[in-house]
């Protein structure tokens, strides 16, 4: 069974790869009015529904689809999650609460119909990322690390006004913002495990995000790539950003959320400085200690 309704959209990311012919996991679908209802209209088979966002979720030929009603958003604690507004509004508006132009087209699910309200096609053309207000990065700090991932995915350059509005922020950085979004970032950027991402963390400032008193690692990222290449663990990640908080005073330093692996891994790196290995060292602290004592 197909999905279509003219008012039914596919979005986002979705849209993004098709026009790049790259792969994507993710089938995003945005109804330009109140999607539950929708849903109820033409009986579809509804697993759950979360009216406070406008979404539902669907099964299609046994595959579990998210539809979202259009909707605006407004950030009244910046850097945190934002509140829902306006559910059902038009299209072109949900349109625009998107993070860079070239997430923020659709296409229709009747005819193949792209709509571009931003350009969003001329910059997939150019290679360029570009936020679409100026306070983008003041509401979602996040979305600093997600144009990271996408220009080391993808090839893609910030264009000059979105990147002097991140360096603007990056110098003045508010860190009330939720770290559990920031660890998410993280995760689907550095496990991509692509040595440039580290390299434009560092020579771009993102690393500040992580903390106010976080330093450089004065180390290139295909060194940290060939260090981690042949073990197997669920950490890779975590040794690219890790080399930032391995060398914190204190806990209290580490805005990012931990789990306890994750705390044991530090741990280790530092008794490292002063013990040997043992049966019990994490053998990703191994390689952070070699990574953090060939970088002095």
């Amino acid at each position: 069974m197909q999905l279509t309704d003219e008012n039914l959209y596919y979005v986002g990311g979705v849209v993004r790869d098709e026009i790049l012919n790259t792969q994507n996991f993710d089938t995003d679908f945005c109804f330009e009015g109140d999607a539950i209802k929708f849903a109820n209209k033409h009986k579809l088979n509804i697993i759950k529904t979360n009216p406070d966002f406008g979404t539902v979720r669907v099964n299609i030929s046994g595959k579990a689809i998210d539809i979202a009603s259009t909707r605006t958003e407004s950030y009244p604690r910046k850097g945190h999650l934002p509140k829902v507004e306006n559910i059902g509004c038009p299209l072109k508006m949900d349109l625009k609460r998107r993070d860079f132009t070239v997430n923020a087209m659709a296409k229709s699910t009747v005819d193949g119909n792209i709509i571009d309200y931003f350009n969003g096609l001329d910059d997939i053309k150019d290679k360029k990322l570009k936020i679409l207000h100026e306070n983008s990065f003041i509401d979602d700090p996040t979305r600093i690390i997600r144009g990271l991932k996408f220009s080391v995915r993808f090839g893609f350059s910030l264009d000059s006004n979105t990147k002097l509005l991140q360096d603007k922020y990056l110098n003045n950085i508010n860190y009330d913002m939720s770290y559990h979004r920031v660890r998410k970032e993280l995760i689907e950027t550095f496990s991509l495990n692509i040595p440039e991402a580290y390299d434009i963390f560092v020579e771009q400032n993102i690393y500040k995000l992580l903390g106010k008193n976080t330093k450089a690692v004065n180390i290139k990222g295909n060194i940290i790539t060939d260090s981690i290449k042949d073990i197997i663990t669920d950490n890779k990640w975590f040794i690219y950003v890790a080399l930032f908080l391995s060398e914190a005073a204190n806990s209290d330093e580490i805005l990012l959320p931990l789990t306890r692996a994750e705390k044991r891994i530090l741990d280790y790196t530092n008794r490292l400085k002063y013990q040997k290995v043992n049966n019990n060292t994490p053998k990703e602290s191994i390689i952070l200690r070699e990574l953090l004592d060939n970088a002095k």
